[in-house]
């Protein structure tokens, strides 16, 4: 297996960090090493070296693409975190349904994954507006860096292991059978979710219109406190007033709110 010293390390370590804001300590050297092994073999580089120098010069994104497909983590499952779903459905979704004037609801899912996510926050709302629905813009941007996963989420095809988490009803009115195991989400659903590479580092949001609703679960984890304060004022000002920002129930907002007023754990509101 190559190795990678320290001075690599260093490079591209910083390279992930300045691009992607992910921050990888010394001690996931080894993960790097196991993650990129396959990569290197197959382009038949001797050095990581070689290889940080490929990732440089190339221009089709190709590169970069299979860098961050390889390097980031995205361990996701259906009601990851259920209380933030009873709390979107049962306070959050009541109150923008009387404030929200002229009936475009907009809702960001940050770093969706493999979309189970942005697929959950669909069938909320489908469930939650009803006949209502027909006289609302409802649409969900998913966002995330890495297009393997956002391939895969836009499929809307899963196991029969990865939606046992969902309660019956939804299964019966949202999916339908591929095979034995296998289900599809409707076009009802999957209609609503806008999918889009997007990378969180990027210095201006462009985004026409704020949002109502933010999820950015499971995300900052990776930054440090530089990164994840940037990007938690840049969530503020794309955010309507009196919008609500949902992270992980790991994750704080490092005891500054940035403007964000808190509500319960992992939950916070502007305004």
């Amino acid at each position: 297996m190559i190795t990678i010293t320290e001075n690599e390390f260093a490079k591209l370590s910083k390279y992930i960090k300045d691009n992607y804001g992910i921050n990888l300590k010394e001690e996931k050297k080894m993960l790097v090493i196991g993650r990129l092994h396959n990569v290197l073999a197959e382009l038949k580089f001797k050095s990581f070296s070689e290889y940080y120098d490929y990732i440089i010069l190339d221009k089709s994104g190709k590169a970069v693409n299979t860098l961050i497909n390889k390097i980031t983590t995205n361990h996701t499952y259906f009601m990851r975190e259920k209380n933030h779903f009873i709390y979107l459905k049962e306070k959050v979704l009541p109150y923008l349904m009387k404030s929200v004037k002229d009936r475009d609801l907009r809702i960001w899912s940050a770093g969706c994954s493999s979309g189970e996510e942005a697929y959950t926050l669909a069938m909320i709302l489908d469930e939650f507006f009803k006949e209502e629905k027909l006289w609302w813009d409802k649409k969900i941007l998913a966002t995330d860096i890495s297009e393997k996963v956002l391939s895969i989420a836009r499929t809307g095809i899963y196991n029969k292991q990865q939606v046992s988490q969902l309660p019956e009803t939804w299964k019966r009115d949202y999916l339908r059978n591929c095979n034995e195991e296998k289900y599809e989400f409707t076009d009802k659903i999957k209609n609503e979710i806008i999918y889009r590479k997007f990378n969180l580092m990027d210095s201006v949001f462009p985004f026409k219109k704020k949002f109502h609703v933010i999820f950015c679960r499971n995300v900052m984890i990776y930054f440090d406190n530089n990164t994840k304060n940037e990007l938690v004022r840049k969530f503020y000002n794309s955010m309507e007033d009196g919008g609500y920002l949902f992270i992980g129930h790991s994750e704080s907002l490092n005891g500054g709110t940035m403007g964000f007023n808190y509500v319960m754990p992992s939950v916070y509101r502007k305004g």
